[in-house]
């Protein structure tokens, strides 16, 4: 059974980092894009990056570029969100996903999705 899931969320003040990891298990992620989203109480998910599967092409959402970076190791069949540079408004449920196919930053392309991690940014 394919399965993702989310570790790395924490309290942090803002301006502080964190590493986001998502571990597969049950299929070869190496063979599928991956994507990072987030949820807020009362809004939207939305898309914050996605990587390829051999790491060519990446994808980021305005407001994080220059804060986050998503990278792959697929010896360990793990993708990393490292966020830097965090504020308040980033505060938010982070889910990883994945698909066999090209990066998009659109939920609905994804089949398989984590359970997600939190993150808080607050002071």
């Amino acid at each position: 059974q394919p399965q993702l899931v989310e570790s790395g969320g924490d309290l942090v003040q803002p301006g502080g980092s964190l590493r986001l990891s998502c571990a597969a298990s049950g299929f070869a992620l190496d063979t599928h894009a991956v994507a990072w989203f987030r949820q807020a109480p009362g809004k939207e998910r939305e898309g914050i990056s996605c990587i390829d599967s051999r790491s060519v092409s990446t994808y980021y959402r305005e407001s994080v570029k220059g804060r986050f970076a998503i990278s792959r190791d697929n010896a360990k069949n793990t993708v990393y969100l490292q966020m830097s540079s965090l504020k308040p408004e980033d505060t938010a449920n982070y889910y990883c996903a994945a698909r066999p196919l090209a990066i998009t930053p659109t939920s609905r392309e994804y089949p398989y999705w984590g359970q997600g991690t939190q993150v808080t940014v607050s002071s």
